[in-house]
């Protein structure tokens, strides 16, 4: 089953000597490995996917209608609107 997690940070967390990832984006997890430098423009208001290095913006459920009110991460208006 695939899984989405949601991660909020925009640089990396130090910990010891280390530096590990807390964007989500870093090729080299756990360690940071400057991607995080995508992030820095993003507006906070609004969730993203990154899929091949590339950024996308997703509809949220305050841009949803109909019955995914509320339970849009995206896709779900996307389908609901082919089963019309």
């Amino acid at each position: 089953m695939a899984r989405l997690v949601k991660k909020t940070e925009q640089g990396p967390k130090q910990v010891g000597d280390k530096f590990i990832c807390m964007c989500g984006l870093s090729k080299n997890q756990p360690f940071c490995d400057g991607s995080h430098a995508k992030t820095l423009d993003e507006d906070e208001k609004k969730l993203y996917w990154y899929a091949n290095g590339k950024r996308e913006e997703i509809e949220t459920d305050s841009e949803c209608s109909g019955a995914c009110e509320g339970n849009c991460a995206g896709d779900c208006c996307k389908e609901e609107e082919n089963t019309k």
